[in-house]
C-alpha cells in the first residue's frame, strides 16, 4: 500500500486483489433477541419439567403425558438420581438461569448497554449451562436409556445461548486479541451457523446410533 497526494487530502490507495474483504458477522443486535427468546422457550420447558416433577412426587404412579414410547419417557428421567444432580431438582437451576436470560434480553432491547464483567459473567454462567447439559445427555442416553423431550429442548437452547455469547465476547475482545486468536475468533464468527448445526447435528447422530435398536425397525 503506498500514498498517492491529492489537492485534497492524502487518501491511501489499496492494491486491488479482485477479492473484497469478507466483513466479519456482528452478533450485537441478535444477542437481545436471542437472549430473550431463548430465555422464555427455556423457562416454559424447565416449568413443565417442574410441574410434571411435582405431580410424579405426589403420585409415584403418575404417568407424564410425555412418555410416548420406552425412548421417549419424561418419567424415566424425572425419577433418575440424575434429575436431582445438586441435591434437588435440576429444572429449579432452569427457572433460575433461564429467568436472568429473560432479564438481560430485556434490558438490552430497552437501550441499556451491559458492562463488560456482566458479558463474562453471563459467559461462566453459560459455560456451565453447557458443560451440565452435556452431563445430562450422556446420563440420559447412556445410563437412564431414556429422553425428556422438553429436556432435549433445553439442551438446544443453552447451547446456542453459550455459543453465540462466546461469539460476542470475542467480537468485544477482537481488538485485544493476539494475531493468531484474532484469526481463530475470525474463523468462529465467519462459520458460526456452521458449527452450531454441527454440533447439534453430532448430538441428533450419538443418540439415534444409540437407541437405533428401537427407532431402526420402525423406520424401516
Amino acid at each position: 500500500m503506498h500514498v498517492v497526494k491529492t489537492p485534497f487530502k492524502i487518501v491511501p490507495s489499496v492494491k486491488n486483489t479482485g477479492k473484497e474483504p469478507r466483513k466479519l458477522p456482528s452478533f450485537s443486535r441478535i444477542m437481545p433477541w436471542l437472549l430473550l427468546i431463548g430465555g422464555f422457550v427455556g423457562l416454559v420447558c424447565a416449568f413443565i419439567i417442574t410441574v410434571e416433577k411435582i405431580d410424579l412426587l405426589k403420585n409415584p404412579q403418575y404417568v407424564p403425558p410425555c412418555n410416548l414410547n420406552p425412548v421417549i419417557s419424561c418419567g424415566s428421567v424425572m425419577a433418575s438420581k440424575q434429575a436431582a444432580a445438586f441435591g434437588f431438582p435440576n429444572p429449579i437451576i432452569g427457572l433460575v438461569a433461564f429467568s436472568i436470560l429473560i432479564t438481560l434480553g430485556v434490558v438490552l432491547l430497552a437501550g441499556s448497554t451491559l458492562k463488560r464483567w456482566l458479558w463474562w459473567g453471563l459467559g461462566a454462567g453459560s459455560l456451565f449451562g453447557v458443560c451440565f447439559v452435556h452431563w445430562l445427555f450422556f446420563q440420559s442416553v447412556y445410563r437412564i436409556h431414556a429422553l425428556c423431550p422438553y429436556c432435549m429442548v433445553v439442551w438446544v437452547v443453552t447451547i446456542t445461548t453459550f455459543w453465540y455469547n462466546t461469539l460476542y465476547i470475542l467480537e468485544l475482545s477482537q481488538n485485544k486479541l493476539s494475531a493468531g486468536w484474532q484469526e481463530c475468533a475470525s474463523f468462529l464468527r465467519h462459520h458460526h451457523l456452521d458449527i452450531l448445526i454441527f454440533w447439534l447435528l453430532a448430538i441428533a447422530a450419538l443418540i439415534l446410533k444409540h437407541f437405533w435398536y428401537y427407532y431402526g425397525k420402525h423406520l424401516f
